[in-house]
């Protein structure tokens, strides 16, 4: 498999860098279900980068890697909807733990084309979550301007998300070393607005 090269080496270890202080940082005020959640999402990124640096891009052939890549848009946008979206709360976390079920059990017993569309569903709709989300509180005066930038960190998430779900179903977007020099700029990037958003809101 194709060697990870310095740059690439470079934005991995300074997204870990982020995640880390992100989940070192928290954030304060919150009730202790959302907080949770954005620790999860910040600390699963923060191994799947330390994984990759230390194992390669070879660590993506795992079967594991469509749950992680799972894991971290559903635990981030479950935290902001029981942050803000207080009446959909019950609603969003049984959409969370049956989307995650769904993506386990279709990849495990169902391969092809129903796996593909569980995933594209499940990645889709956390993925506009995070992204419509803080823009419309952000633009309502709800929260600070700043914090729009989770929702950009929202559509690069979902960009890499569904570019590395697509590549290990077997129907990738782009050619295999096309998504792999685009994966750690994307998630950098993603980082960046993530950490920048929740600190400035």
């Amino acid at each position: 498999m194709k060697a990870i090269s310095l740059i690439n080496r470079i934005l991995l270890l300074l997204t870990a860098l982020l995640a880390a202080y992100q989940v070192a940082v928290g954030i304060d005020g919150l009730e202790t279900l959302a907080i949770l959640c954005y620790t999860i999402a910040f600390g699963v990124l923060l191994v799947a980068c330390l994984l990759i640096l230390i194992l390669g891009y070879e660590v993506l052939d795992s079967p594991l890697v469509l749950i992680v890549s799972t894991i971290i848009p559903l635990s981030l946008s479950l935290g902001l909807v029981w942050e803000y979206l207080i009446d959909f709360r019950q609603l969003y976390l049984i959409f969370t733990i049956s989307g995650m079920l769904a993506v386990i059990l279709t990849r495990q017993f169902t391969p092809g084309r129903l796996a593909v569309i569980v995933l594209a569903m499940v990645h889709g709709i956390s993925g506009m979550v995070i992204f419509l989300l803080p823009i419309v509180l952000s633009v309502q005066g709800v929260t600070a301007p700043g914090f729009a930038l989770v929702g950009l960190g929202g559509a690069l998430i979902g960009i890499g998300g569904l570019l590395l779900s697509f590549l290990k179903t077997g129907r990738p977007i782009l050619s295999r070393e096309m998504i792999l020099n685009l994966l750690p700029g994307l998630v950098f990037l993603m980082t960046i607005a993530f950490v920048a958003g929740f600190a400035l809101r």
